[in-house]
C-alpha cells in the first residue's frame, strides 16, 4: 500500500508541476531587458491567460480540438489502462510476503510442531509463496519427485494469477502510440 500511495503522490506532483513551470516562465519573461519589453508584454499576456486556465481547462480544450470521436477512443484506452494498472498494483502489493520471515517461521514450526504446525503457519500467511510452501509440505509424506512436481505446478498457477490482466495492459501500451500517430496524420490532412 505504501508503494501505491507513493506512486499516486508522484503523479500528483507531476500534475501540479505544470503550474509551477508556467509561474517560472512568467518570472523569466518579466526579467527580460527593456529592448524586448513589448515582446515580453505580449508573452506575459499570453502566459497570464494560460495560467488563469487550470490544467483541466487546457485538457478539455485539447480534447475538443482533437474531436470527440477520435479523442473518446484515446480517453477510453487511458481509463481502461489505468484501471488495469491500478488493479495490478493493488493485487501485487497484497500478494507480497516477507519470505525470509516466512522461511524462519516454517523452519521453527517444523522443528517444534512438525509438518502440521508448518502447514498451519502457511495457511495463516497470505501470498503466493506461502501457498507454494503449503503444497510442498502437503506432499512431504510422498516422494521427492512428487512434491517437486506439485510445487512446480502450483508455482505455475500462482504465476498465472500474478500475470493476470497484464496482456490487456500491454494491449493498451501498444495501441496508445498508434492512436497518437493516427491523430498526427489526421491533423496533417
Amino acid at each position: 500500500m505504501k508503494r501505491l500511495f507513493s506512486i499516486l503522490a508522484m503523479a500528483g506532483l507531476f500534475v501540479l508541476s505544470t503550474n509551477t513551470v508556467s509561474a517560472k516562465a512568467n518570472a523569466v519573461v518579466s526579467n527580460l531587458s527593456s529592448s524586448m519589453a513589448t515582446f515580453a508584454v505580449m508573452l506575459q499576456d499570453d502566459a497570464a491567460a494560460e495560467s488563469t486556465k487550470g490544467f483541466t481547462q487546457v485538457l478539455k480544450e485539447q480534447f475538443i480540438q482533437g474531436g470527440a470521436g477520435f479523442m473518446g477512443i484515446v480517453l477510453l484506452c487511458l481509463i481502461l489502462g489505468l484501471a488495469v494498472a491500478i488493479e495490478r498494483i493493488i493485487y501485487l502489493n497484497m500478494a507480497s510476503t516477507n519470505t525470509g520471515k516466512l522461511k524462519q517461521q516454517v523452519e521453527d514450526a517444523l522443528s517444534s510442531g512438525g509438518i502440521e504446525a508448518a502447514k498451519e503457519v502457511c495457511r495463516n500467511t497470505k501470498g503466493p509463496v506461502a501457498s507454494i510452501y503449503y503444497q510442498g509440505l502437503d506432499r512431504a509424506d510422498e516422494s521427492v519427485e512428487s512434491a517437486e512436481k506439485a510445487v512446480i505446478a502450483y508455482g505455475g498457477v500462482q504465476m498465472g494469477q500474478l500475470e493476470k490482466n497484464v496482456s490487456w495492459l500491454s494491449l493498451f501500451i501498444a495501441i496508445a502510440p498508434m492512436l497518437g500517430f493516427m491523430g498526427t496524420v489526421i491533423g496533417m490532412i
